[in-house]
């Protein structure tokens, strides 16, 4: 009898391993890790083509992005407005019941966000290049000839992240803004204020929208500090966005700085230097959505 009780208290024990074993084996089948290109974002999922397929990443509050830091055993915390078109990402998360991955983080190396944001805010990346180059050889005195080599080391990359911008998904404008900053500043006007203000509340009623945010500078100072400036307006007009407009960060795209590019008006005057000296704010929808809209 006693050998009877023995055996039917092992078979329990063997019993529940196994389910515990099949319940922890369920649970590593849902977390899964992809790696891919991000090709269209919403403000509440990306759009990732892997080598094999295009998945759908759903972000949530809990959804941590990072990007390494130092040597790359820590990691740096970032925002939502770092997922943009054309930037290169690890995900890990769980698949949910339609087969999107809810992310639990998101990683990108740093070189590969700053080729993302130069694109996808319009400059020339080998152009700016060419001009931090001239600075730092009039500078540091660098040889012009190893200034060229790395030049054209990188040109190759920044043509295919730009061959892959060419066949991302567009977007529809749904609404506009601009503000205009004093010489050599980057707080924002009132009458700026209050524009910012009733964009972001027509935004509000858009499915899926984004904000994208390019700062400019006038030709005052050098390429290096205009460049600086115009990043910092567009900073500003994101941190008011967000802290006064309530707008979410995963609505963001990260800010372009657009130094001297682009002008509007005149550097010859001090009528088209201020007209250069702004951030121009647009609320876009991705095509697919806007047409219900």
């Amino acid at each position: 009898m006693r050998g009877v009780f023995r055996y039917a208290i092992a078979l329990a024990a063997i019993v529940a391993w196994l389910g515990s074993v099949a319940l922890h084996s369920s649970d590593d089948a849902q977390k899964t890790k992809i790696r891919g290109l991000i090709t269209g974002r919403t403000g509440e999922t990306l759009t990732v083509k892997t080598e094999s397929d295009s998945v759908t990443v759903v972000l949530t509050d809990d959804t941590k992005a990072q990007k390494p830091k130092g040597l790359g055993l820590r990691k740096e915390q970032m925002s939502f407005a770092a997922l943009i078109p054309g930037l290169r990402i690890s995900v890990e998360g769980v698949k949910d019941e339609k087969g999107r991955i809810v992310a639990n983080t998101i990683s990108f190396s740093g070189d590969d966000l700053k080729t993302a944001e130069m694109i996808q805010a319009g400059l020339d990346p080998t152009k700016q290049a060419v001009e931090v180059n001239k600075e730092n050889i009039a500078a540091n005195k660098q040889d012009i000839a190893a200034n060229k080599e790395q030049i054209a080391a990188n040109q190759k990359d920044i043509q295919d992240a730009a061959q892959r911008f060419s066949d991302l998904t567009e977007f529809d404008t749904k609404g506009e803004a601009t503000v205009y900053f004093a010489s050599g500043s980057k707080k924002i006007p009132s009458k700026d204020q209050a524009a910012l203000s009733e964009l972001a509340r027509n935004a509000s009623g858009l499915t899926g929208y984004l904000i994208e945010v390019k700062g400019y500078a006038d030709s005052s100072g050098n390429a290096a500090m205009n460049q600086k400036l115009s990043m910092d307006r567009a900073q500003e007009v994101v941190a008011f966005l967000m802290q006064n407009c309530n707008v979410p960060a995963r609505r963001i795209v990260a800010p372009g700085a657009m130094g001297t590019t682009s002008p509007v008006g005149s550097n010859e005057t001090s009528q088209g230097r201020s007209q250069n000296r702004r951030v121009e704010v647009k609320v876009l929808v991705n095509r697919g959505l806007a047409s219900g809209q």
